[in-house]
């Protein structure tokens, strides 16, 4: 199985502020819904409890350090970022959706990364992506530039992929 992550990033690696996603580009939301669809999702609770409900045609996989008894159908909680690996297994790919602390610790697991550079700053954020570490990742695609017409954001998404992989 490919473990994969996938993130919206802004220019200065901030990526949400009071548990909340900085922008709503619609063309990063539906590249997100397509390149996700069919594949399990991974994520911490807290990114979960910021969703309106476990995300459609994905298994919902929602890392937890407490109990969770009334957690939602259709979403399974597990106690760690292995555990929930271990969940998505007999997929093609998994995704690593978040938040801040789930996209640290699976930096050191994850094959490839799917990333929409977002050209701006947010310096009042709260929850901010890893570097990039051009030693460990190199860039295996890259869309052309886009501006969105709601936020006049430039943005664009790239994938990339462990080095000797």
């Amino acid at each position: 199985m490919e473990k994969c992550l996938i993130v919206a990033v802004a220019d200065n690696l901030a990526i949400g502020k009071n548990n909340s996603l900085l922008w709503h580009i619609a063309e990063d939301m539906k590249y997100f819904r397509v390149t996700t669809t069919g594949s399990p999702v991974i994520m911490g609770y807290m990114t979960f409890q910021s969703l309106r409900g476990p995300l459609l045609k994905r298994k919902n996989i929602v890392i937890s350090l407490f109990p969770w008894p009334d957690a939602p159908e259709g979403v399974t909680v597990v106690k760690s970022l292995e555990e929930a690996f271990a969940q998505a297994e007999g997929a093609e790919k998994c995704f690593v959706m978040g938040g801040a602390y789930t996209y640290k610790e699976s930096l050191a697991y994850v094959d490839t990364l799917y990333i929409t550079h977002v050209h701006v700053s947010i310096p009042d954020a709260d929850a901010w992506f890893p570097e990039i570490d051009p030693l460990v990742w190199e860039e295996s695609w890259s869309s052309e530039p886009k501006t969105d017409p709601e936020t006049g954001y430039g943005f664009e998404f790239k994938i990339y992929k462990r080095r000797g992989a």
